[in-house]
């Protein structure tokens, strides 16, 4: 089959990505061989190009999120999974992946994609999607956060988590780039919008919190910006990181009741526990059912070709990307 490779351990980069023909993969116990028809692009997966991985063996396929139709079934999968289901899941980044024909998935990290949801609607809702319903929906405490603000609203991440937390009652305050508004605007629908171009961010917050601070705060950009986040929470505040975690002075933790989470996604797969595991597909299927509801949109900005895969792990690394990039595997 035609799968994107990095060829060997001295290859490094989207540079070294290739096009490469390597054997069709079986489903082993607990998987399901899955054709794959659409897959989502994330940074993560140009950070994986360019740093690699321990567990890897050689030539390894990249790809994360995928979405498919399910050809083959492995030993101890349960019988509620049947060949033809259309499914979508988000894969361990230390197996071959779904930059690829055909895909071994284990049973657990995926979802039935409604009928009204496409393949590449469904590919480009898990990485980006699925961490950002763990910052609203899994991570923070929503009983007393009024106002939330969550960086990078143009972004996969801050602008699904933006509008899941609009689901919860939450006014929600988000940045972006000058260029992004207009976007933003369009289709997160904030209650404020803050240009970080061009407005001081910390001015802001407190202008539109009444001084107060944000109760919840996502942060997707960096450590350093992290930090800053402590400063603008409320009292009793919470900081929900998918990045870095920032220096913590217990002083400052302490004298404001502030609290810390952390999203790791995909450390799901490497966890040993079978709850987190399922929990992977339990997401999937949720942020797809409010998609299919028309709750959520899905911010899908491209859809590229698979001749254009590597082209779009640029975009993504050059941060020329708005929204999600999704492959098509059927064009």
């Amino acid at each position: 089959m035609k799968a994107y490779v990095i060829p060997d351990a001295q290859a490094r980069g989207i540079d070294a990505v290739r096009l490469a023909d390597v054997p069709e993969p079986v489903a082993g116990p607990g998987h399901v061989l899955v054709k794959v028809h659409a897959a989502g692009l994330n940074p993560v997966d140009y950070k994986l190009a360019e740093g690699g991985n321990a567990s890897w063996t050689y030539p390894h396929v990249l790809g994360l999120d995928v979405a498919g139709e399910i050809v083959a079934i492995g030993e101890g999968v349960e019988d509620t999974w049947k060949v033809g289901m259309r499914v979508a899941g988000h894969g361990d980044l230390r197996c071959d992946g779904c930059f690829a024909e055909y895909v071994s998935a284990p049973a657990y990290e995926l979802a039935l994609i409604p009928d009204d949801v496409t393949y590449t609607t469904a590919a480009g809702l898990l990485c980006g999607a699925l961490t950002a319903y763990q910052t609203i929906n899994r991570k923070p405490n929503l009983n007393l956060v009024r106002t939330a603000l969550v960086h990078g609203g143009s972004g996969a991440v801050g602008g699904i988590a933006a509008q899941l937390a609009k689901m919860h009652g939450v006014t929600v305050l988000t940045t972006c780039s000058t260029r992004n508004v207009d976007f933003v605007r369009e289709h997160v629908r904030p209650d404020a919008i803050i240009d970080y171009r061009t407005e001081d961010v910390d001015a802001r917050v407190r202008e539109l919190t009444g001084g107060l601070g944000a109760d919840l705060i996502v942060d997707t950009v960096s450590g350093r910006e992290a930090q800053r986040d402590l400063d603008r929470l409320a009292y009793n505040g919470q900081l929900v990181t998918i990045v870095n975690v920032p220096p913590i002075s217990d002083a400052q933790m302490f004298a404001r009741a502030l609290s810390v989470d952390v999203v790791n996604l995909g450390g799901a797969h490497a966890s040993g526990n079978p709850v987190e595991r399922r929990d992977l597909g339990t997401m999937a299927s949720d942020v797809l059912s409010m998609v299919s509801q028309g709750e959520l949109d899905p911010l899908i900005t491209g859809v590229l070709p698979f001749a254009d895969l590597v082209e779009g792990l640029r975009s993504l690394a050059e941060h020329r990307v708005t929204g999600k990039l999704v492959v098509d595997m059927d064009r």
